[in-house]
C-alpha cells in the first residue's frame, strides 16, 4: 500500500465518521425536542456510517497484519482521531438520549 492509498482510506474515514458525527448530533438535538423516532432513525444512519467507516480502517489493518509496510499519513492520523471521538459520542448518545426521555 503506498502512502497515496493510505491518505485516501485516512479521507474515506473522515468523511464517514464526520457523517456519523453530524447524524449523532442531530439526534441528540432531535431527543431535546422530544422526537425520540427521529433521533432513533439518525442514530441508525449515523451508525451505518460508523460501520463504513470501521470497514475502510479495517482494509488498512488487515493490509498491516499480512506484513505489509503502512506509510505513515497524517490524513490518517485524523480519519482515526474523528473515528475514535465520534465512536465516544455514539457511546454517551444514549445515556444522554436516556436522560431526555426521563425529564418527560
Amino acid at each position: 500500500m503506498n502512502k497515496q492509498e493510505v491518505q485516501l482510506l485516512g479521507f474515506e474515514i473522515v468523511a464517514y465518521a464526520g457523517e456519523a458525527r453530524s447524524k449523532f448530533l442531530e439526534a441528540l438535538n432531535a431527543a431535546k425536542n422530544k422526537d425520540f423516532t427521529l433521533a432513533e432513525t439518525l442514530i441508525e444512519e449515523g451508525n451505518n456510517s460508523i460501520v463504513k467507516a470501521h470497514n475502510a480502517q479495517t482494509d488498512l489493518l488487515a493490509q498491516e497484519a499480512q506484513g505489509n509496510d503502512i506509510p505513515y499519513s497524517i490524513t490518517m492520523m485524523h480519519g482515526q482521531d474523528h473515528l475514535m471521538t465520534t465512536v465516544l459520542l455514539k457511546d454517551l448518545l444514549s445515556h444522554i438520549l436516556e436522560l431526555y426521555r426521563q425529564e418527560g
